[in-house]
């Protein structure tokens, strides 16, 4: 259930309410606003809640009571109406700004991460993206270069005023990921890793969830509530494409996926058009379609030289084509409302 306080219901009257539900068994989960308070109850047998709900109901200071029937609770829109912004140490994402996260999709060096970093900062972007930690399908690939690559990544986005966004792929290294990151990716072959969902829900840090290649919307919002339930808020979902029978693109990128996440949910959305494509001919129409259908943001890797990647250089932007995109953006997101 959720409760929505009455506008001018005081700190005593909100405390009457969170003790009530919490001796009928529920788990509290509050949220404080400037205007009214609302708090999430979840745990009840749904038996039980009909008489519950007429009994929060008759207090003068409880402005509505509403039912959640949908599996995930806490991600669901009806939790947080407004939608949420999530504060990235100043940065955020959700809102009127759309938030830019770019770079490299592996840090290999430390000049080649400072020149990617350097280039995407100067274009607009406030979020530097790099992987330390590299799932991959091969066990002979390369797997990145672990604490170094988080290092470096911390180093040059303090030096250009950047937050830094990096996939943690074990429950082991969240400690470490929050040490230098100040996003912790979770890549879609962890969608539904919930070892690893529960222990960033525990974490303070804010979470990027990418959508399973595979995964329907409800099942990936269902991964966000096990994050949300942790006690974790801020949560970030990333449509990186999914798989179908299509070989062309690596990927197809569901951009539908936005509005329906919209619709269902409060969490912001942004979108991820290199994975989403595999193609760097096609990243930057998937860009513009993403601003122009409503993402939050954007997740573009980028590369000094990408013939000379060691992972994914054919989705990869150069330098001057991510400075190219962002100018081309503008126009969009100012027509659907929105500032880059």
């Amino acid at each position: 259930m959720i409760i929505v306080m009455a506008a001018k219901a005081t700190p005593e009257q909100i405390a009457d309410v969170e003790r009530r539900i919490t001796e009928w068994g529920y788990g509290v989960h509050p949220i404080y606003g400037t205007e009214r308070t609302v708090i999430g109850a979840v745990g009840v047998p749904e038996a039980d809640k009909a008489a519950y709900r007429e009994s929060l109901e008759a207090l003068p200071y409880v402005e509505q009571v509403i039912a959640i029937i949908r599996p995930y609770k806490f991600a669901s829109r009806e939790f947080h109406p407004e939608g949420t912004v999530v504060d990235v140490k100043g940065v955020p994402v959700g809102g009127k700004q759309i938030a830019l996260m770019a770079g490299p999709c592996t840090v290999e060096t430390y000049e080649q991460t400072w020149e990617s970093a350097q280039a995407c900062r100067e274009a607009g972007a406030t979020i530097l993206r790099g992987g330390a930690f590299k799932p991959s399908t091969s066990p002979y690939s390369f797997h990145g270069h672990g604490v170094e690559g988080l290092k470096i990544l911390r180093e040059i986005a303090d030096k250009l005023g950047m937050r830094v966004v990096t996939e943690i792929m074990d429950p082991r290294n969240v400690e470490l990921g929050c040490r230098y990151a100040d996003i912790l990716q979770i890549g879609t072959r962890n969608m539904q890793n919930y070892d690893l969902l529960r222990e960033v829900g525990l974490a303070r840090t804010p979470v990027l969830l990418k959508r399973g290649m595979w995964a329907k919307i409800e099942e990936w919002l269902q991964a966000a509530e096990y994050i949300l339930l942790g006690g974790n808020p801020d949560v970030i979902l990333c449509e990186r494409g999914i798989r179908t029978f299509e070989t062309y693109t690596r990927n197809t990128l569901d951009l539908s996926a936005v509005p329906a996440v919209k619709e269902l949910s409060h969490l912001p959305i942004i979108i991820d058009p290199s994975q989403g494509t595999g193609k760097r001919s096609m990243v930057a129409a998937m860009c513009k379609a993403a601003v122009a259908v409503g993402a939050d943001g954007l997740l573009v890797e980028v590369h000094p030289h990408p013939d000379q990647a060691v992972k994914d250089g054919p989705q990869s932007l150069t330098c001057p084509d991510f400075t190219q995109l962002v100018s081309e953006l503008k126009p969009i997101a100012e027509a659907v409302g929105r500032t880059i």
